[in-house]
């Protein structure tokens, strides 16, 4: 299942019913007297089937400071409990429709408008955006029309002290057609806004599979990065020993920039007691 698949499946009604305190283990476990080097969060979607105040309540035990990729009426739910939310939503949109899309950009400018000043009180410093999917665009095609449908956002952004994250996603297994899927195109988009208030957000489990050389991609172009993703590749699973990437030093190497933003946990949990595998993966992230 992917982010997609999952909102899908949430929209439509499927959660279910989840325990935590009968369940897990890791609310009976002391907070982890954890480093500082790293701010955690993790996103909301791949805990769907768990009430939001009840992750949240997870999330502070196990040592997050965020729950993320919320929508505002969500915001105050994990504040409640000294949490923020590092990355949230302006609409309901999902991935495929994006800034690339010229039909699209006066809703778009609709609303973000409308939710960074209710970001901007809540606190919030982030919010998501995507390209959209190519549909027959040129890579040229899709910068300009991004460029020119971000600049009235990017104003307002500016004057809100909000910054827009375009993610960069994986083309080849889970997001088929989608643009933003290479770093230098994403920095180039960078580039062509020209503003403080627009970055990427990395997520390293896309970018391993689309153009691998994450920790050399990340220390490279980390002033255009302003928010990670983690995730095992292959299957999106686990960040530990079963897949191919080694999270410990792809963290120090990400800390070692004097980078100041948020990592995100977006794994999703293959075992019986997710939130011990959470509590496991913020662990390994915790250099």
């Amino acid at each position: 299942m992917n982010r997609k698949k999952a909102l899908r499946a949430l929209a439509a009604g499927a959660a279910g019913v989840f325990s935590l305190p009968s369940v897990s283990k890791a609310l009976n476990i002391l907070p982890p007297a954890l480093k500082g080097r790293i701010n955690h969060s993790a996103s909301q979607w791949c805990y769907n089937n768990m009430p939001l105040e009840e992750l949240a309540q997870a999330a502070k035990n196990i040592g997050l400071k965020s729950i993320e990729l919320l929508h505002a009426n969500q915001w105050p739910v994990v504040q409640k409990y000294g949490l923020t939310c590092a990355m949230g939503y302006a609409n309901q949109w999902g991935l495929a429709k994006g800034f690339n899309d010229t039909s699209l950009h006066a809703q778009l400018l609709k609303d973000y408008a409308a939710t960074i000043p209710v970001a901007a009180d809540a606190g919030l410093k982030n919010l998501i955006c995507f390209s959209g999917n190519a549909n027959g665009l040129t890579s040229q095609q899709g910068l300009e029309n991004c460029a020119r449908g971000l600049e009235p956002v990017l104003k307002i952004a500016q004057k809100y002290g909000i910054t827009l994250s375009m993610e960069l996603l994986n083309s080849k297994v889970d997001h088929r057609d989608y643009q933003c899927d290479h770093t230098a195109w994403g920095v180039q988009l960078c580039e062509k806004t020209g503003s403080e208030n627009f970055k990427l957000l990395y997520d390293i489990y896309h970018m391993q599979i689309m153009e691998g050389d994450v920790i050399a991609t990340i220390r490279a172009n980390i002033k255009y990065i302003n928010h990670f993703h983690t995730g095992g590749v292959p299957g999106r699973h686990e960040i530990d020993e079963t897949q191919e990437l080694y999270y410990p030093a792809i963290m120090k190497a990400i800390a070692d920039t004097g980078f100041t933003g948020f990592v995100g946990q977006e794994f999703i949990p293959t075992q019986a007691d997710r939130l011990l595998s959470l509590r496991r993966c913020v662990e390994i992230c915790d250099v």
